[in-house]
């Protein structure tokens, strides 16, 4: 079985790209992440046509995580318990979603920016991560055998081996001890990121910002995680992360991260 997880940065403009990884990589579960869509805009014809059945919640032009399986979707739950909200009036933004597929558990994350340090986007976002920190150690609580992946886009780059630079990032969201600190409470909960131990080279990035030729000259970060329960850890075999995808007219900024289990 394989698993990957993209944020895509906009379904509709992106679904031939969508498509071509689906099939290049042959992949069992594909979780995305800002779909920048609706649920009735999503371009599912070409997905189900290829066989896989989607799930997806979209409210706007903003955020939105879809998951795409041909081994099933099943339980379908949009958000985490006490998932916060944000804004004026406060709304639930479409920023997880959870679906059991093949009997693995997966949520596409997109968890939140955080903007600039003190802002109140930067509360909202370490809010959430502790919402989800303490609903994914219940998850384990109630069932030590779950198999569950945690994946998506975390923007936070949980060591300085993360980041082109670190000095160019100093004082910047993504980088701060709360924030650092925040990934690493889901690690102690009991989740492994599975991935790094396949793609430990030095200056090993999931995501180029699209100005200054960042992706030439290999100024990226690495955001995007699959962080997996012990039961689900204990069967993975390998993981990559796309880089060819970056590449090119119409590319998302970030690559897909990809994860085989046996």
């Amino acid at each position: 079985m394989r698993i990957a997880t993209w944020n895509v940065n906009s379904v509709r403009s992106r679904i031939d790209r969508v498509m071509g990884v689906l099939e290049r990589h042959d992949l069992d579960v594909l979780m995305l992440q800002e779909t920048k869509c609706r649920d009735d805009q999503f371009p599912a014809m070409p997905v189900q046509a290829a066989g896989y059945e989607l799930a997806h919640v979209g409210y706007n032009q903003w955020n939105g995580v879809a998951v795409i399986s041909r081994v099933g979707i099943e339980d379908v739950q949009v958000g985490f318990e006490d998932m916060p909200t944000y804004g004026g009036p406060a709304v639930s933004e479409a920023r997880a979603l959870g679906v059991t597929c093949g009997g693995v558990r997966v949520w596409s994350l997109y968890v939140p920016n955080g903007r600039e340090v003190g802002h109140e986007h930067y509360d909202y976002k370490l809010d959430w991560l502790e919402r989800l920190r303490v609903d994914a150690a219940k998850w384990l609580a109630d069932d030590p055998q779950d198999q569950i992946a945690l994946a998506g886009d975390w923007n936070i780059a949980p060591t300085d081996a993360d980041v082109w630079d670190t000095e160019f990032f100093e004082g910047r969201t993504h980088v701060t001890p709360p924030e650092r600190a925040a990934f690493q409470g889901i690690v102690d909960a009991g989740y492994a990121d599975v991935v790094r131990p396949y793609t430990s080279e030095p200056r090993t990035f999931t995501y180029w910002d699209y100005t200054q030729l960042r992706f030439p000259k290999k100024q990226g970060m690495r955001i995007d995680f699959a962080l997996c329960s012990p039961a689900l850890a204990a069967r993975v075999t390998g993981a990559s992360i796309d880089r060819e995808e970056r590449k090119g007219k119409g590319a998302s900024d970030h690559a897909p991260v990809l994860v085989d289990l046996d």
